[in-house]
């Protein structure tokens, strides 16, 4: 536990004096050796100096899957600043929010979505600018042009007093090795928005510990072998499990990472024959989008040992697929981004069970308590809420006590989701506890009902919600995606309810879905906004998703074609909801 004990840039430091020589990462033709980078760290936490940046500032980071969040954020953590992660999937008038509620005074930025911070108004003292457009091929770099110019009407960034490009600002600095000091265990290190309904959304806080702890369980779970690994670092960095299993639980492991800005089936699957990676963190959605083109055009991806997948429900098929392609072991895991945000994963010794998230991490204690009072531990096999309690749970909720307090009892974190636990100790998530369904007395798990929904042959994909009802509380409703060719009928869809879901679990509505089900960056079905659209419609209906701009996605599982044509570089670089809608 004292190894816990560690501010967050102290893995970089270990990784760079273990294996100096080792590639730390690389980016389209760029490589950076460990030493390398933490030399770059040393530059930029010198500008941050001289930038007046120290302990407790708060620094915004508006970056895809780049260098400079590494560099970045580690020269942060030295001068004792808190890194801000603001999602490129926010609009301005959201950033804007965020960076008042923070008191977030500088951001470093890439020049692509410079269009979204606040101008003018005195919030932003500085902006750090970084650009891709140097690192692409010629005809390319004249699409990132035009790109820039869509978005803010400007063929080129101005700079000043106000905003400097990040690598010609380092130049000017002298390399600053002295660090801050502070508490690892109370010392706030990053902060996370979360993706609230109402309002300001809540922002976990994690402190340096629960960083450090984090990754370092991770790298447990992987055999902890320094300078061995190489990892394919997509997952995006400003969500919680980019940065743990992949900034920080690379460093912690000494391993090579290959970054791309953005998930692109083609170019991740192109990457891994090229660069033989062997672990690879993903969601679900990114599987079975490369299942989907590994099954007519294969690629060499047999360098994959170990396959992590977390973020949303793994389904069991997508995951056996995969594992045939790759050779590997594919395992789900868990967590939240208020635990850090790794809290189970299936073991990687081939003992990991399809359908299961696994079991806790080293030092993390979990329990089922019955999810009305949270107090009572139930019986093995029966559902409850999870709660965990281990060194990644966070600090707490910034600047917001009571939901700390509400989130956080007697040190135990309440998931707030639903699990149970088989007889060889392996949990699994049964559901969201608020998107419970009980229909005339009888608790109905939505993911129960969308397994059995998910084997007709007429279904391509579906989701289930509770809607209100006078008389039994609640109905079910599906919202189904129809496989190619196939018609919605809902007679068909009926029939085979009845023959396999027991009466109160069976669907009283249907709608159809045209497109992709609302979904979220990393692939998770929006069952709120299905509930919202489902109030006030009774009678089946064809729902476009398209329509209704739902998909706020990070394109988690959607390619648009060969990478990389010049005119949709921006798409790629930037998720939005246009593209990830279409």
């Amino acid at each position: 536990m004292s190894a816990y004990r560690q501010p967050a840039y102290a893995l970089l430091d270990r990784a760079a004096a273990q294996v100096p020589a080792r590639v730390a990462c690389r980016y389209y033709d760029q490589s950076w050796t460990y030493e390398g980078l933490q030399h770059d760290v040393y530059r930029a936490t010198g500008l941050l100096a001289e930038l007046g940046i120290g302990p407790g500032d708060r620094v915004g980071l508006l970056l895809p899957n780049v260098p400079e969040y590494i560099i970045g954020l580690n020269a942060l953590w030295r001068r004792g600043a808190i890194g801000v992660a603001i999602s490129p999937l926010m609009v301005p008038e959201e950033v804007e929010g965020l960076l008042r509620s923070l008191d977030c005074r500088h951001v470093i930025a890439l020049d692509l979505l410079a269009h979204l911070l606040p101008s003018g108004n005195g919030t932003l003292a500085k902006t750090l600018l970084v650009s891709l457009r140097e690192r692409l091929p010629g005809y390319q770099q004249v699409g990132y042009f035009l790109a820039r110019y869509k978005r803010t009407g400007l063929w080129y960034v101005p700079t000043g007093d106000r905003a400097v490009w990040f690598w010609d600002a380092l130049d000017e600095c002298a390399p600053q090795r002295d660090t801050a000091d502070l508490d690892p265990d109370a010392t706030p290190a990053y902060i996370l928005p979360t993706g609230g309904t109402t309002g300001q959304p809540k922002s976990v806080t994690l402190s340096h510990r629960n960083l450090t702890a984090n990754a370092l369980q991770q790298a447990t779970l992987a055999g902890g072998t320094m300078g061995q690994e190489k990892l394919m670092a997509v997952l995006p960095f400003f969500h919680s499990y980019g940065l743990s299993a992949v900034i920080l639980g690379g460093a912690a492991l000494g391993a090579e990472l290959i970054l791309h800005h953005r998930f692109s089936t083609h170019q991740v699957l192109q990457l891994i024959a090229e660069h033989r990676p062997t672990v690879l963190h993903a969601v679900p959605a990114m599987l079975a989008a490369m299942n989907a083109q590994l099954r007519s055009k294969p690629s060499s991806i047999d360098s994959l040992k170990w396959v992590i997948s977390g973020g949303a429900p793994l389904p069991e098929e997508t995951a056996a697929e995969f594992a045939e392609h790759c050779g590997g072991i594919v395992v789900e895991g868990y967590g939240l981004s208020e635990a850090s945000p790794v809290t189970h994963s299936g073991p990687l010794d081939g003992t990991a069970r399809y359908g299961t998230i696994g079991l806790p991490l080293p030092d993390t204690q979990c329990r089922i308590v019955d999810a009305e009072t949270g107090t009572v531990d139930v019986l093995p096999g029966e559902v409850g809420e999870l709660i965990v309690r281990g060194p990644q749970v966070m600090l707490g909720y910034w600047n917001n006590a009571s939901a700390t307090a509400e989130t956080i009892r007697d040190g135990w974190l309440y998931t707030g989701d639903l699990a149970k636990q088989d007889a060889l100790g392996f949990y699994q998530i049964v559901d969201r506890k608020k998107d419970l369904v009980i229909t005339s007395g009888y608790n109905v798990y939505p993911r129960d009902v969308e397994t059995v929904l998910r084997r007709c042959p007429l279904i391509e994909d579906v989701a289930v919600v509770g809607v209100p009802d006078e008389q039994r509380g609640e109905l079910v409703k599906a919202f189904v995606r129809m496989r190619s060719g196939q018609t919605f009928d809902t007679k068909a869809l009926d029939a085979f309810c009845r023959e396999h879901l027991a009466a109160h679990r069976r669907p009283r509505q249907y709608e159809q879905v045209v497109g992709e089900l609302p979904k979220n960056f990393l692939g998770k079905v929006l069952r709120r906004k299905l509930r919202e659209r489902a109030i006030g419609f009774a009678e089946p209906t064809v729902m476009d998703s398209d329509e209704h701009g739902w998909n706020d996605g990070l394109a988690a599982g959607r390619h648009t074609g060969e990478d990389d044509p010049a005119e949709s570089l921006a798409a790629r670089t930037e998720p939005n909801r246009e593209e990830a809608a279409q």
